[in-house]
């Protein structure tokens, strides 16, 4: 479960300060995979980022029942100076598994040969996505939190990561950015709206879309 109570997030253009999150209070349920929707700028990368915790809001508070994953999909996790192992290894100490086995699962999935053992930033940007993808998936969370993943490698490799996908969200809730509409109502069984710094939930992804496309026709804030 995660619980968002009295959340405020701000940032200041110009001197008037342009609001991520105004007074959000929302629970959002143990297993749920939820779409998080809203147009460009409205802050979803930022809100995610506030319920990874890796950023604190201005003002309230979040709280999360079991692990949470970082926001895959954003390059943040990968540090190009080290390799592609080490980077794992890392990642393994902070999230307190076992290095070894993490190593061994990453370079199997990932695919990427002797290219492991070398400085990430040698790394053409569709290995790099499959290290990343291979680092989120070795490890396994309660809930997965998803921001514009794309799909890495030849037809074989996107068609193993989504049946490994699909076997971790077999047991793990979701919260997911994406501007794919079908994606949304595929992955997804409820949503919520990011707008002007308010989140209003929505039980159908389809009327959160609905109120999403609304929303575009209004200018924005």
């Amino acid at each position: 479960m995660i619980n968002l109570d009295g959340v405020t997030k701000a940032y200041r253009y110009q001197g008037i300060p342009k609001y991520i999150a105004r007074n959000i209070s929302a629970t959002i349920p143990k297993g749920a995979k939820l779409a998080l929707i809203g147009r460009n700028g409205t802050g979803k990368s930022t809100l995610m980022a506030m319920i990874a915790g890796n950023l604190n809001p201005d003002r309230g508070r979040i709280s999360v029942a079991g692990a949470i994953s970082w926001p895959i999909g954003l390059t943040g996790t990968i540090q190009g100076d080290l390799t592609g192992i080490q980077n794992v290894r890392f990642l393994g100490r902070i999230y307190g598994v076992d290095t070894d086995e993490l190593v061994d699962f990453v370079g199997s999935f990932a695919d990427l040969g002797l290219n492991y053992a070398e400085p990430v930033r040698s790394y053409s940007s569709g290995m790099r996505g499959r290290l990343a993808f291979g680092m989120a998936m070795g490890i396994r969370f309660d809930t997965y939190l998803i921001d514009e993943v794309t799909s890495a490698g030849d037809a074989a490799f996107r068609k193993k990561s989504n049946r490994l996908f699909e076997d971790r969200l077999a047991n793990a809730g979701l919260i997911f950015i994406s501007h794919g509409e079908g994606q949304m109502r595929e992955r997804c069984t409820s949503a919520a709206v990011l707008e002007a710094g308010g989140l209003t939930l929505f039980d159908d992804v389809n009327d959160a879309i609905a109120q999403h496309h609304q929303n575009l026709q209004i200018r924005a804030p």
